[in-house]
């Protein structure tokens, strides 16, 4: 996100200096903090803090130089810029060579004061901004699922995973078809300690009942007709990694008196053999449907439900986080663009209104299929579900406000989709002012990070 605010500390003992430093740096637009003691600066900074520091050099107690130091042992690259009195300018240019900004000298006239500021801030801005990239590098080009989307529910969901998914606690997870209950089994696994070891996944309702046991706890050999040699099972494959049951509702009872033995003792026996293996695993769960409702109707088993539902992770449907779908559409067309080495063709805001306006009943499955569509057909390409969309000025419920709001959101994604998060070519193509862009693209909850390619 763009930064809310311009913030500029400054320190100086002279209250008359404040007072006007204070004025003339408010009047550009700035946050200001003016404090008369360097000691009271440092619980205010962060490496992250987007602002300059502006300090007087001689002050009673800690003076300009070390409140200097003390700044810079906390991000080297915040902007510190002295004023100095007529006999410190060689002081201040020794302060320079050790990492000092600039410096101005007393007195100073206004403009000077806000032009030193203004290069400091543009010079913080971009240093964060060179560290952001950095990171957003490092993350696209890490191995391993990742979870897109900046609504509440998606941010919520996040936070929860966050602080579970380094904990060896088995988890439940709820979400219709085509939520991405895998992804975020496996988001969950590639976060932990465990990602070195086996994910193993299993779909209950796709292995024939008679073989889903030996297929969990595996077999020795002569355990039954069939057992031609010794297999192992996927529950003891899983050791020291993390099995996921997808669609569990569809887990035979038989089987879930054992798969619940499993989650109390953490051993197995394969079917045949009388000596217990120890395991050290983690088990996601996953199912479509109600377990709490499906036990009270005697269709899965109680215990096993409360067992299973220590962590539960609800995974929001994509109608009820309708504005991250422009933004998964542009991660999925960048994904297809890849794949099939074809550009992505730009959205028009009228299809931007389809998506939005679409129930998605087969959630961000269907969306993924639709985008890949998209940029393999391009412009011929239809949605099918354009019929199904009322005209743009024809949504029920909404006000005049909230019209102008959504198509003006529209319309910005569209750009910045378009240019791939390029501030400079979207302020161009909407013909707005860099300042206005920044408010609406805040006011809309838009990072230009989420349209690179």
């Amino acid at each position: 996100m763009v930064d809310a605010v311009r913030p500029v500390i400054l320190v100086d003992d002279e209250k008359h200096i404040r007072t006007a430093g204070s004025q003339t740096l408010e009047l550009a637009g700035y946050d200001v903090v003016a404090l008369d003691h360097a000691d009271r600066v440092l619980p205010l900074l962060t490496p992250a803090w987007p602002g300059v520091v502006v300090t007087d050099i001689n002050m009673p107690g800690t003076d300009g130089l070390e409140l200097m130091k003390q700044v810079m042992s906390i991000d080297p690259d915040i902007p510190v810029i002295l004023i100095t009195g007529h006999g410190d300018i060689s002081m201040a240019v020794n302060a320079m060579r050790s990492g000092a900004y600039d410096f101005i000298e007393k007195p100073f006239p206004a403009d000077l004061l806000t032009d030193v500021v203004r290069r400091g801030m543009e010079k913080r801005a971009l240093t964060l901004e060179v560290r952001d990239l950095r990171h957003e590098l490092q993350v696209q080009s890490a191995p391993g699922p990742r979870i897109i989307g900046r609504t509440p529910a998606i941010q919520r969901m996040r936070q929860l995973l966050s602080q579970v998914a380094d904990t060896p606690a088995d988890i439940l997870i709820m979400g219709e078809t085509g939520t991405g209950k895998d992804l975020v089994a496996r988001y969950i696994h590639e976060t932990s300690r465990r990602k070195d070891r086996n994910f193993v996944a299993i779909n209950c309702g796709g292995v024939p009942e008679n073989l889903i046991e030996s297929e969990l706890f595996g077999h020795e050999k002569g355990a039954f007709t069939d057992a031609k040699a010794q297999r192992i099972g996927k529950l003891e494959h899983a050791n020291g990694g993390t099995l996921f049951l997808d669609e569990i509702e569809s887990m035979p009872m038989s089987l879930q008196i054992k798969l619940l033995r499993v989650l109390e003792e953490r051993c197995i026996e394969r079917l045949g053999a009388n000596d217990s293996i120890p395991l050290d695993l983690r088990i996601i769960a996953a199912s479509k449907a109600d377990l709490k409702e499906l036990s009270a109707e005697g269709q899965f088993r109680e215990d096993l439900y409360y067992r299973l539902n220590v962590v539960r992770v609800d995974i929001p449907a994509l109608r009820e986080r309708r504005d991250d779908v422009p933004l998964l559409f542009q991660h999925f067309a960048l994904i297809a663009s890849a794949q099939y080495q074809r550009e992505v063709p730009a959205l028009s805001p009228e299809r931007v209104h389809s998506l939005m306006s679409y129930d998605w009943p087969g959630n961000v499955r269907e969306l993924r299929n639709v985008a890949e569509r998209y940029v393999l057909l391009g412009e011929a390409c239809t949605f099918e579900f354009d019929q199904l969309i009322p005209q743009f000025d024809a949504v029920a419920g909404e006000t005049l406000p909230d019209k102008v709001d959504r198509f003006e959101k529209m319309l910005i994604e569209e750009e910045l989709a378009r240019h791939q998060g390029r501030i400079k070519d979207t302020l161009a193509s909407l013909g707005l002012p860099r300042k206005t862009l920044y408010d609406k693209m805040r006011k809309y909850n838009l990072d230009k990070r989420d349209f690179k390619a």
